[in-house]
């Protein structure tokens, strides 16, 4: 595999991903994230170039510090046909029975594409599936207001927009389905230092819904608590990330589980479209 580190061949490459959309999703993020500073320390490879039949994102060698860590260990995958995936998978880029991994794609056949290479290696693998959602504009949320005044005058009283703060991350990990442990406080606390975020504060500064970005350009680890839900804040947070990123250039997108109909409703509501097939993330540790 060839690791692209021009920023030419990145452009390049950024081109080809998007006629691809949505498949290319969680690789075309990670390939513009990288190519904008690579705040998450990631690197891009491929089996060829120009032509590539295989891109695989993944973070940089020197930066794996806990061999069970899937938290920080994430990897992108899109390919052209099964057999530069098969190639992958035969070697060790991406898949080894020393190191805990979390492999996103959104192509059928990647999950138990990599299921049989991580469980013939000793590894435990679990499949989360979402749903991915673009907005093909900058989100606005559902209360018709100008940009520039939106969260301003529709936030209600008592509540202030602002970044997320480390100090935010131990409530994060709390609410967080995969969260609760020492490696997800960890890699929570590194997309807050690193990453844009939004949060609207209650009135002793303490977070009520927020929204995260991660190192594949998704908006993740949306969450409001139980007493502001169904006061649509999740707009209000979704649309001041959404708007900066679609400024640089980014997709907008999400990721969703299917049954967070609450979560895929609020997307929606403000201006997020479905996208067809499954937004995969396979989880591998060590037995």
């Amino acid at each position: 595999m060839q690791i692209l580190r021009c920023p030419a061949q990145l452009q390049l490459l950024e081109e080809a991903l998007r006629k691809s959309l949505p498949t290319t999703l969680p690789v075309l993020g990670t390939v513009m994230t990288v190519a904008r500073g690579n705040p998450a320390s990631h690197e891009v490879l491929v089996d060829s170039w120009p032509h590539f039949g295989i891109v695989l994102t993944r973070l940089r060698p020197e930066e794996h510090r806990d061999p069970r860590d899937y938290y920080t260990n994430q990897l992108a995958v899109f390919y052209r046909d099964k057999g530069a995936l098969q190639a992958l998978l035969g070697g060790t880029e991406a898949v080894t029975g020393a190191r805990a991994f979390q492999i996103m794609g959104m192509q059928d056949g990647l999950d138990e594409a990599v299921r049989e290479v991580a469980s013939a290696r000793g590894l435990k693998v679990e499949t989360i599936q979402h749903r991915a959602l673009i907005s093909p504009e900058p989100p606005q949320p559902r209360f018709s207001m100008p940009p520039s005044s939106m969260p301003r005058c529709r936030i209600p009283p008592g509540l202030r927009l602002a970044p997320v703060s480390p100090s935010h991350v131990p409530l994060l990990n709390a609410t967080w389905a995969l969260g609760g442990n020492a490696r997800s406080q960890a890699f929570l606390l590194g997309l807050v230092r690193t990453l844009p975020s939004a949060c609207l504060l209650g009135p002793r500064g303490r977070p009520v819904c927020w929204s995260l970005l991660d190192g594949q350009g998704c908006l993740r680890h949306g969450y409001t608590v139980p007493a502001w839900r169904g006061h649509g804040l999740t707009g209000v947070v979704v649309a001041a990330i959404g708007r900066e990123l679609h400024a640089r250039g980014f997709p907008v997108y999400g990721a969703v589980r299917p049954h967070n109909t609450a979560s895929l409703r609020a997307l929606q509501a403000i201006g997020f479209l479905p996208q067809p097939g499954t937004f995969y993330m396979i989880l591998g540790t060590p037995k």
